[in-house]
């Protein structure tokens, strides 16, 4: 079940997105594999490091410890955190498919998600992640690690950036993969913080760039 949640090919429309990439491609931020690369790591070690993943171990932990309040309470921060509406619509469409793709499965999570109001995907992943067992560390790395692979291809796309560049950004990311999991562990709630504003206002440019191969 854990590779499955961490393919590629589950069907949750993650390939649509770049989360910013195409429109720093266009304004001259990223102009070849090295930026693509710093780029993608400055990401993963702000608001990914200090938000996405300490809300996902909340989450994975109140599903097991049945806690649908809390579950629910940490979806709606997460949800309100997205800072754009591209960034909304993604977290909100990836989770409706994934609640979709838990039922059609028949994984017992699956009706409770689609009965979540807004479920974001990273709320859905989570309980997926709880609710088959798999440990707390290895999602939580699967779950960092499905996003860096779909921004290493959003730069292929993007750049471009050829195969074994992308190849070289992943290997590079092992060990940093490991180190925002070990980070966001410690991070109590008072240590949260989401702010990444160029990423956001990035993220914002592209809802009207003029051509773009990423959805908005």
């Amino acid at each position: 079940m854990l590779l499955q949640l961490a393919s590629p090919a589950l069907p949750v429309g993650a390939f649509a997105y770049s989360q910013g990439i195409e429109r720093a491609v266009e304004d001259g931020l990223i102009r070849d594999a090295d930026e693509a690369r710093a780029w993608i790591f400055d990401v993963l070690a702000g608001p990914m490091t200090h938000w996405e993943v300490p809300l996902w171990l909340r989450m994975y932990r109140a599903v097991l410890s049945g806690d649908r309040a809390g579950f629910l309470q940490w979806n709606e921060r997460f949800v309100a955190s997205r800072e754009t509406g591209e960034q909304r619509a993604e977290a909100l469409q990836m989770g409706a498919s994934l609640a979709v793709w838990a039922c059609d499965l028949g994984l017992d999570v699956g009706r409770t998600l689609r009965a979540t109001p807004g479920l974001s995907f990273t709320a859905g992943f989570a309980a997926c992640a709880a609710s088959s067992d798999i440990d707390e560390n290895e999602g939580a790395v699967a779950y960092v690690w499905s996003w860096i692979e779909n921004q290493a291809t959003a730069a292929i796309k993007a750049v471009p950036i050829g195969q074994i560049a992308a190849q070289r950004l992943l290997l590079a990311a092992h060990a940093p993969v490991r180190d925002a999991v070990r980070t966001a562990a410690e991070l109590d709630d008072d240590s949260l913080h989401s702010a990444a504003p160029g990423l956001a206002i990035t993220c914002a440019r592209h809802e009207t760039q003029y051509s773009r191969l990423f959805r908005s």
